[in-house]
């Protein structure tokens, strides 16, 4: 097994202090963006383990919660030693997603919650959620103030997640973080795409600037195309923003998080691993995913989406790499994974860039006439409120 360590120029003009999110200190100024079937609590794990930062659980949806499915209540479950403990909550009708905060502040089950409004992916825009629902001013405030009202006498902040807006011709995001921050929202975070861009081409760091510009209350997080630690530096650097959101960039690198971790308290330490460090942990990663679900067969079949990830860059070969996606138990994960050259060292740039779904364009599914106003009719308001999703994680 290898590890090394390389230097990189260090930028002191680019470390920040502590992040605050209401009561909460996060000394290290990091977010993991909650990603269906990625950041379940075995992920999160994984993570804290490498770094610092406030990992938040997979997206949970406010009418699943309130209904207290099995599913959602398993996805914002925290083990004991996790603090802070963060979810997001997803939802398209204030009375619901206000329930849904209370459940989650009133029974001790999390520090601080987020709300979802940048998913892209149709199931979520076609009911005039996630990244669209913003442009609905009415609705995106009613929302938020549904769930800051529900969180505050519990001392739980809120927080906001969204995009620019739904194209380039109907952007939201300005007016949005002053809303939010007017409302009494604790941090916004902006992914800098679109909607119908959904996580193609390049995210626009200017608008991280612009947001920061406009919302000088609370934190303004950015979140888009770190890739690696120095990529964060580089954001905080170009757009002054207070912390950043890494979502597809740790995926299958859990040790991203201790490279930030350094990188923001100034040092030029970074982890390269050698191939035998990256089968320690996907073993390490098996084991906890077996934890989680109390299920091998469950376990191993999630695990499969992350073998790619993982072993992106290194010389693994086709069948070796093909049997690693089909990995069903532990048994044979441990037969394929004696398979590498667990001495072989780090692969330089083959391992590091984009990762996870790229993709193209999208020209995002809405509800017919969305676009018509920007505010919500009570047509639209009772098909949002029978709309909401009973399902969570997606």
């Amino acid at each position: 097994m290898t590890m090394t360590t390389s230097a990189v120029p260090a930028r002191p003009g680019a470390v920040l202090p502590p992040l605050r999110i209401g009561p909460l200190t996060i000394d290290t100024p990091v977010v993991l963006a909650p990603m269906a079937g990625v950041t379940n609590a075995a992920f999160r794990r994984l993570c804290r383990e490498s770094g610092a930062g406030l990992y938040v659980a997979e997206m949970v949806t406010s009418r699943a919660l309130v209904e207290r499915g099995e599913e959602s209540m398993r996805i914002i479950s925290h083990e004991p030693d996790e603090r802070p403990r963060s979810v997001q909550v997803y939802g398209v009708d204030p009375a619901t997603v206000g329930a849904a905060v209370r459940l989650i502040a009133s029974e001790d089950r999390a520090d601080h919650v987020d709300l979802n409004f940048g998913c892209p992916v149709p199931k979520v825009t076609r009911r005039g959620g996630g990244a669209v629902l913003p442009w609905k001013r009415d609705l995106f405030r009613a929302i938020i103030t549904a769930a800051v009202d529900a969180a505050r006498p519990y001392g739980i902040p809120v927080t906001v997640k969204m995009r620019k807006g739904i194209d380039d011709d109907h952007l939201t995001y300005l007016e949005a973080g002053l809303v939010a921050q007017e409302v009494g929202v604790a941090a916004v975070s902006l992914h800098a795409r679109t909607a119908a861009d959904y996580y193609s081409g390049t995210a626009d760091w200017d608008a991280i600037a612009q947001l920061k510009a406009a919302v000088t209350d609370i934190p303004v997080l950015g979140n888009g195309d770190i890739w690696s630690a120095e990529d964060a530096l580089e954001m905080v650097a170009q757009t002054g923003c207070d912390g950043v959101v890494v979502g597809r960039g740790c995926q299958g690198r859990p040790w991203l998080f201790a490279d930030l971790a350094a990188a923001f308290a100034g040092s030029d330490e970074r982890i390269r691993p050698g191939l035998g460090y990256v089968a320690t942990i996907v073993r390490r990663h098996a084991e906890l995913m077996v934890e989680h679900f109390g299920d091998e067969g469950k376990a191993l079949r999630e695990m499969r989406k992350h073998m790619a990830w993982y072993f992106k860059g290194y010389i693994v070969g086709g069948e070796t790499r093909a049997a690693l996606g089909l990995v069903s138990t532990m048994a044979e994960l441990d037969e394929r994974l004696a398979r590498l050259d667990l001495d072989q060292g780090y692969p330089g740039a083959g391992a590091e860039g984009q990762r996870g779904r790229a993709g193209s364009p999208k020209r995002p599914l809405l509800p017919y006439g969305w676009l018509d106003s920007r505010d919500l009719s009570p047509e639209f308001a009772k098909a949002l409120h029978e709309a909401e999703l009973s399902v969570s994680g997606g």
